[in-house]
């Protein structure tokens, strides 16, 4: 019996694991590897509006190590879009949603650009954890701010000329 007691802890336990990696699962953004509308595994509200939602955001690692006079700083930024936060009505979206939708990621990955280009200005020093940081908020206000700019100025993919303009407008902005 306690043979079998183990065994059903081990196997709830490695559920558990397979679980949590699930929910934890990422994609990170690329410019060969587009959304597909299986990347949206989230459930959506039934009050809600929308066709569907883009949950992407920016992550970031930072590594500094300060001596002997020497200072070095690493900084990792990642575009990273949620599957299980992300969904979409599968009654309602066709290949013009799931491409606004993907636009949403792309603006995601152009301000995670401007956040790296801004850290190439910020000096090691002390306080680098605390500057970081407040570049980071700063960014993603303006990103927020921008993604909602998007959607208003598309119509939520409903414009298609405006929707045009703006996907010629991000791809040339993430080529720079």
């Amino acid at each position: 019996m306690d043979k079998l007691k183990g065994l059903l802890v081990l196997c709830f336990i490695v559920c558990s694991q397979i679980q949590a990696q699930d929910e934890d699962r990422v994609l990170l953004w690329s410019e060969d590897r587009k959304l597909t509308w299986a990347d949206y595994q989230g459930s959506p509200l039934k009050t809600e509006w929308a066709a569907a939602t883009t949950a992407s955001g920016i992550t970031y690692s930072l590594s500094s190590i300060i001596g002997n006079g020497e200072s070095s700083l690493e900084v990792i930024v990642n575009s990273l879009f949620y599957p299980n936060k992300s969904w979409y009505k599968p009654d309602v979206c066709d290949d013009v949603i799931l491409s606004h939708e993907q636009l949403h990621f792309d603006i995601t990955e152009l301000f995670a650009k401007k956040f790296r280009e801004r850290l190439r200005t910020v000096r090691n020093d002390t306080n680098i954890k605390k500057k970081v940081r407040a570049i980071f908020v700063e960014i993603n206000r303006d990103l927020h701010a921008f993604q909602n700019k998007y959607d208003r100025e598309t119509n939520y993919s409903r414009d298609i000329k405006q929707q045009e303009t703006w996907n010629k407008t991000i791809h040339e902005a993430l080529n720079e």
